[in-house]
């Protein structure tokens, strides 16, 4: 992973997420000054990096979903070019606990951002092959300048968060 790569990609981040750096070591205390209760997350999938010891519950029923402020998910890829985070959709409810909650917290491994459209879509493409077909394209809160003015959190989070893991 190159640094210019991930340099690039927080910058992209800038002005649509607040971005993270951190390793697992320090996963939970950074991820505790993000959240918001009450939380709600699905699995994380890195090894030695889980929602436990974070105040995010992982065990949620739809009503706990509308009452969350909260809501933490993986991400499959990040695209350095546009600050885009792709969310996989899973049985877990990832889709729903990116979309619903009025702060929405990605996190994503380094080695996992790739430069731009054309890497992500190799990536999507192997992610689709192993049965992961639908997946969220993320870049930044929900808005919209349909009626002339921007509104953002009109049909997803109000304000996004992206935790990059370096030593993934």
């Amino acid at each position: 992973m190159s640094t210019d790569l991930l340099s690039t990609f927080e910058s992209s981040l800038a002005g649509v997420a607040t971005a993270h750096t951190t390793t697992a070591a320090a996963f939970a205390e950074t991820l505790t000054g993000i959240v918001e209760a009450p939380a709600l997350g699905t699995p994380l999938p890195y090894d030695g990096v889980t929602l436990d010891d974070t105040g995010v519950e992982t065990e949620f029923s739809p009503s706990d979903l509308e009452a969350a402020s909260t809501g933490v998910t993986a991400a499959s890829v990040g695209i350095a070019d546009y600050g885009t985070v792709t969310i996989p959709s899973g049985s877990a409810g990832e889709e729903l606990v990116s979309l619903y909650t009025p702060t929405h917290v990605a996190v994503v491994a380094a080695s996992d951002v790739v430069a731009g459209m054309p890497e992500a879509y190799d990536r999507l493409g192997e992610e689709f092959e192993a049965g992961r077909d639908t997946q969220i394209l993320a870049t930044g809160a929900s808005a919209t300048a349909d009626m002339g003015t921007l509104v953002q959190g009109v049909h997803g989070p109000h304000e996004t968060h992206v935790v990059i893991l370096e030593d993934r």
